[in-house]
C-alpha cells in the first residue's frame, strides 16, 4: 500500500507539477507572466459573473424570478 501512494506522490511530483515548477522559475524574470494561468482564471469567473447576472436579469423580465422570502412552505 505504501508503493502505491509513493507511486501517486511520484506522479505528481515529477510530472504533473512540471509546468508549475517552470512558472515557479518564471516568477523570478517577470511576475505577471507567471501568474498568467491565475489571471486566466480570473477572466473566466468575470465573464461566467457577467453571464450569471444577464441571465438573472432576463429571468426578472419575463416575471419568471420566485421572489418569496420565505425558504419553505411551513416558514409562512
Amino acid at each position: 500500500m505504501r508503493a502505491f501512494f509513493e507511486a501517486i506522490g511520484s506522479l505528481f511530483t515529477d510530472f504533473l507539477f512540471i509546468p508549475l515548477d517552470f512558472f515557479r522559475k518564471l516568477e523570478l524574470e517577470n511576475w505577471w507572466t507567471a501568474n498568467i494561468l491565475t489571471w486566466i482564471f480570473i477572466i473566466i469567473c468575470c465573464a461566467a459573473f457577467v453571464y450569471w447576472m444577464k441571465q438573472l436579469q432576463i429571468f426578472k423580465e419575463n416575471k419568471e424570478d420566485d421572489q418569496d422570502t420565505t425558504a419553505h412552505s411551513f416558514l409562512s
